[in-house]
């Protein structure tokens, strides 16, 4: 009867922070806006690229004097960036400063033996503009100082060709497209998204407990319900908000992942159509126009929400119990310190664990429990993580829960009920030590 009673309040509790949570605006708006966000962030590159096409290039003179042809095989690289010219430096100075051109050089005799050239400009320009000139004379210049030592023009085309490297990856099935440097960057989206939304709903809980203390309504609760079922309630009744609010976001964003590949293959101009004088070269206009969004595993997608789960139970229950110690927001920032580093120490290292997933220093941060949560799905996104390094990190996060819970369980019993004096570590520790 009593264990009925226990879960019948803790469930009581659970359905309050949840529907008076889901149903407030900020709730609704922070969960309409988020898929919203991933479509502004693949959305907004495409769109800049394609607007960048029509934008007119700055106007380079060029002087030549190699006798090499050099101006003109410069010219018929792109023909809307240079211009041919016999002009005079002086007049080509004054056109600079008149803004008939953008800038000007002078390709002098020796210019296979030089290893500067001087481009003049207004300055500024960016750091595009100037390194799209030099690609484009080292490129000349190399193939002049080849041709001069004798050597084959065929051959020098041959070596000038790059070669592109793509990836496949092979299952039971057979091979297909690996997409390595695409599910890196879902890893660290993945990640990130843990980081924040941890820090959210862990702050929530702390919030909803300092209020109700501050508010004495946690005394009115306390009277009917035991400090750890209020804890809990509380705890699983926000997680449940937070899971609902993954679930859409998962559910709006694949919806909007299906329909942006097709859209942008739509509207992306075939390769061919773009020339050499165009701002983006053959190889950008080909990914454009064969950009597809990789198959999302559903594995990956169960294993986002487990850790987003895992980690806020972890840290809510620690958030719990500072907010139950404090009897205002400002108080808890002190308190805060050992929780909220564990969370931000994996950030500081997921730029390692994506370059090398795999490695010994990736393995061990992603099976620490307070790191899991963000470092673990990072490589589950990147790379083929062995099932014992997942087992051993699910077992070692619920085994770190349970133990946050037995220790934010003791605080939060003595600490819901005090009032007026700013709690120590020390003062926490003793709740801890003496709580039974």
């Amino acid at each position: 009867m009593n264990r009925k009673t226990s879960t019948a309040k803790i469930w009581t509790i659970i359905r309050h922070e949840y529907t008076t949570k889901v149903k407030s605006k900020g709730f609704i708006i922070s969960t309409i806006l988020g898929p919203l966000i991933l479509l502004a962030l693949i959305a907004i590159p495409i769109i800049v690229t394609m607007l960048s096409m029509g934008e007119s290039e700055k106007k380079i003179a060029i002087i030549d004097n190699s006798g090499r042809n050099i101006g003109h095989k410069l010219f018929s690289i792109d023909t809307t960036k240079y211009l041919l010219t016999n002009s005079s430096l002086s007049e080509l100075r004054n056109q600079l400063l008149n803004r008939v051109i953008d800038g000007y050089f002078f390709i002098p005799e020796d210019i296979t033996t030089r290893s500067k050239i001087t481009i003049y400009t207004r300055g500024g320009g960016g750091i595009a503009f100037i390194a799209k000139i030099e690609k484009n004379l080292s490129r000349i210049i190399r193939h002049e100082r080849l041709s001069e030592a004798g050597l084959d023009p065929n051959f020098i085309d041959m070596a000038d060709k790059g070669i592109e490297v793509q990836t496949e990856k092979l299952t039971e099935e057979g091979s297909k497209k690996d997409y390595a440097e695409v599910f890196a960057g879902v890893g660290y989206f993945l990640g990130f998204m843990i980081y924040m939304m941890m820090f959210m709903y862990g702050s929530l809980v702390m919030r909803s407990v300092i209020e109700e203390k501050a508010n004495r309504i946690i005394e009115v609760i306390a009277s009917s319900a035991k400090p750890f079922e209020i804890m809990f309630g509380k705890v699983v009744g926000i997680g449940a908000v937070g899971l609902t609010q993954v679930i859409v976001w998962v559910v709006l964003s694949l919806g909007i992942l299906s329909l942006v590949g097709p859209v942008a293959s739509m509207i992306a101009p075939s390769p061919d159509t773009f020339t050499a004088g165009m701002p983006i070269d053959g190889r950008e206009a080909s990914f454009m126009q064969n950009f597809e969004i990789p198959e999302i595993s559903i594995w990956l997608i169960l294993g986002f929400i487990f850790y987003f789960l895992s980690g806020y139970f972890i840290y809510s229950t620690l958030f719990a119990a500072v907010g139950s110690a404090v009897d205002q927001e400002a108080d808890a920032q002190q308190l805060m310190t050992p929780i909220t580093l564990p969370i931000i120490i994996p950030i500081l290292f997921i730029g390692s664990v994506i370059s090398n997933p795999d490695g010994v220093l990736a393995v061990v941060l992603s099976l620490i429990p307070f790191f899991s949560p963000i470092l673990m799905i990072v490589r589950v996104a990147a790379t083929d993580v062995p099932l014992w390094q997942i087992l051993s990190s699910v077992l070692l996060m619920i085994s770190t829960f349970l133990g946050c819970l037995w220790v934010a369980a003791k605080i939060y019993r003595t600490g819901i009920l005090m009032y007026g004096k700013k709690p120590s570590f020390k003062d926490i520790f003793k709740w801890v030590k003496l709580a039974k």
